[in-house]
């Protein structure tokens, strides 16, 4: 993997979202989760989770969302940005980001 500048890196925009609904996409192993980034509004993100998780234990979980990636219509859903997890490999269940704590809806991660 190649390294980046902290310029490069700066340009990501993390956020701490907490997940309002999620509801599976019928006939994939997709979840569609509406997630509060508080200023910046509720995104739908569309994430590959859904083999490994059940949806509503996902909500009201704090997660990290990539919030300025750009938006991706999967499946007919457009996704409005990307949940982190960890251990992502093939067939290896992902482990949501999560953040220790309750900081508050779109609280920028640095």
């Amino acid at each position: 993997m190649g390294e980046i500048t902290i310029d490069e890196f700066s340009k990501i925009d993390l956020r701490v979202g907490v997940v309002k609904s999620a509801s599976r996409i019928e006939g994939t192993g997709l979840l569609r989760l509406v997630v509060d980034l508080g200023g910046l509004g509720e995104r739908q993100i569309v994430a590959g989770i859904g083999k490994w998780y059940e949806p509503e234990k996902l909500v009201g979980s704090r997660v990290i969302v990539v919030a300025n990636l750009k938006p991706k219509t999967i499946r007919g859903y457009v996704s409005e940005g990307m949940i982190l997890a960890a251990g992502c490999g093939r067939d290896e269940k992902p482990y949501v980001l999560t953040v220790d704590g309750q900081p508050d809806p779109g609280s920028k991660v640095c």
